[in-house]
């Protein structure tokens, strides 16, 4: 069993999070983990938090020797801006006012320390190291901006290369399309002048996953459902679809389903992947596709109306210098959710005490299922069986 805690709030000494059930033999270090880290916290409208942290992660458990050794892995990163405020003036949009409710606190930097984007960045340590897991597979992950506010960046993708990921990892707003993330920043630098703030749509495409993972038998196995739930916990998040799950819901049934066609000496394979690489809770071997749909920042220079709940009686809200857009960010933090997800996924079907022994289940998988599932340019291209015959 996989699994993880974090712990820290966002001016505390540090943030902690801890890894249960990573299999012996990973290779792991923290200079994989610190590149992620940096790409969450310098993308285009992050606000000055983020240039006073270095986000660098220190491993103190788990691992010797640059290898996991199946027991805990400790991570932590630590805070350099340590404060601590108090306000009676909860901010809309933010979990001030319920948690202040439901703890039954005045002060609501007592809720705000946690409820904090903040806890993110433990977030992304823990879920680069599932992705790392995910890579000795063959599985790759990839987060990149759709859209902010009302600029959209064309195409659509069902797999990507290398390249890719560095185009994406040099662009400002991590968008694909050159034009639109011009348009993206002339965007942003309007809502700023307004004293304001803009929200978007952040992609994840996922590639080489064998068909199989999750399952339709109980609810709380399907693999669309661990993911969406992962996808709507990251702060600011508000709606995720599967695949074309929201264009689709426009079409008829005739339309709206990726038909399965058959070649002799290629197999099983289809023309479109509308369903986003899952169906009935799994995985169907092809790309997975998930968009999250982000708010815009609710902490505005302009502060909107609320209420003080000390004194009694309408303020105007308290304004802590915060993100003009956090939708590249997004991108970040959702790959690393969703590499975790797939990581519990893998562990569950293919679970090994090792390494070793995962790639061992993952074979003898593959080879049951034969090629009638996996078409000669998906193996060529995108499947972890290739990927493992190239590592050997």
């Amino acid at each position: 069993m996989l699994r993880f805690l974090t712990a820290g709030e966002s001016h505390g000494p540090c943030l902690t999070g801890i890894i249960e059930g990573m299999p012996a033999g990973l290779r792991l270090d923290a200079g994989a983990i610190n590149r992620k880290l940096e790409l969450r916290k310098q993308s285009a409208g992050r606000g000055l938090r983020s240039s006073l942290e270095k986000d660098t992660v220190e491993i103190l458990s788990g691992v010797i020797e640059g290898r996991t050794i199946g027991t805990p892995i400790c991570l932590k990163i630590k805070n350099f801006e340590q404060k601590f405020e108090n306000s009676s003036l909860p901010r809309p949009g933010h979990a001030d006012f319920p948690g202040m409710l439901k703890y039954d606190f005045i002060n609501l930097h007592y809720i705000a320390e946690r409820a904090s984007a903040r806890e993110t960045a433990m977030r992304v340590a823990v879920g680069t190291t599932a992705g790392i897991f995910l890579q000795t597979f063959g599985v790759q992950v990839l987060g990149f901006t759709r859209s902010i506010g009302k600029i959209t960046a064309e195409g659509r993708f069902d797999g990507f290369s290398a390249a890719t990921r560095r185009a994406r990892d040099e662009d400002p707003f991590f968008c694909l399309d050159k034009e639109a993330s011009k348009e993206m920043k002339k965007a942003l630098s309007s809502s700023e002048k307004r004293c304001d703030s803009l929200g978007g749509v952040a992609e994840v495409l996922i590639q080489g996953l064998p068909p199989g993972l999750g399952s339709h038998v109980h609810w709380d196995r399907r693999l669309d459902g661990l993911l969406a739930k992962n996808m709507m916990s990251i702060p600011s998040v508000k709606a995720v679809e599967i695949g074309e799950g929201i264009a689709s819901s426009y079409e008829n049934g005739a339309s709206a389903h990726d038909v399965l066609f058959w070649e002799k000496g290629k197999g099983v394979f289809r023309k479109t992947n509308r369903a986003g690489g899952i169906e009935g809770g799994m995985s169907n071997g092809e790309t997975v596709v998930i968009r999250l749909y982000a708010k815009p920042v609710p902490t505005l220079r302009d502060p909107l109306p609320t209420v003080d709940i000390q004194k009694g009686g309408p303020s105007t809200g308290l304004y802590v210098r915060s993100d003009l857009c956090i939708v590249p960010s997004v991108a970040i933090i959702a790959e690393a959710a969703a590499s975790w997800v797939l990581a519990e996924a893998f562990t569950e079907k293919f679970g090994g005490d090792t390494v070793g022994d995962m790639r061992a289940g993952l074979r003898a998988y593959r080879k049951r299922m034969k090629s009638l599932f996996f078409p000669v340019k998906k193996r060529q291209k995108n499947s972890s069986e290739s990927m493992l015959k190239e590592k050997e």
